[in-house]
This record gives C-alpha cells, sequence and structure tokens, in this order.
C-alpha cells in the first residue's frame, strides 16, 4: 500500500482549509471537503509521477489539483510527502506585499 504523510504546513493549511468551509458553508460540507482531499491523497501516493512536475517551482515538488486546492507534494524514498495545500481562496497569502 503506498504511503502518504502531511507536512507541518500540509497540516496547517488542512486546519485552514476546514474553518474556511465551515464559516462559508457549513460544518457538514467542510467534513466532505476535507474526506475528498484524504482521499485525494491516497490517490496521489497510488500514482505520484502522474502528476505535474513544477521544477520551475520548486525541484523535485508536484502538484495535484482537488477541488479548488492545489496540492503540492514531492515523492522521497517511497513515500509522498504532501508539503503545502494551497487555494483559490489563499490567494491573499501568495501576493503579501
Amino acid at each position: 500500500m503506498p504511503n502518504y504523510k502531511l507536512s507541518v504546513q500540509a497540516n496547517e493549511d488542512l486546519i485552514r482549509i476546514y474553518q474556511f468551509v465551515i464559516v462559508k458553508l457549513g460544518q457538514a460540507q467542510a467534513d466532505n471537503y476535507l474526506d475528498a482531499l484524504f482521499n485525494h491523497f491516497e490517490i496521489i501516493a497510488q500514482r505520484p509521477l502522474a502528476f505535474e512536475a513544477i521544477d520551475h517551482i520548486r525541484p523535485g515538488y508536484r502538484r495535484s489539483v482537488c477541488g479548488i486546492e492545489s496540492v503540492f507534494y514531492r515523492v522521497a524514498n517511497e513515500t509522498v510527502e504532501i508539503m503545502s495545500i494551497i487555494g483559490r481562496q489563499d490567494i491573499h497569502l501568495i501576493f503579501k506585499e
């Protein structure tokens, strides 16, 4: 069975995403969205090289999209490391002045 693990940043991203969805859509939708993300992590772990390489952004990283989230990860040994999860709602985090 393929393995994946979440970085500290990815854990923080999941908390932020969950809280955002609760405020916008309610807890039931937030629970469903979180489940979808974890299911997507399993898909990435099963086929980690099937998704876009983004060496031009960060060497060794790949990106996969789930909903409005971009999941950034790398493969180390036989483990997928989910490094960060960024979505459209995070545009203010990317373009800080």
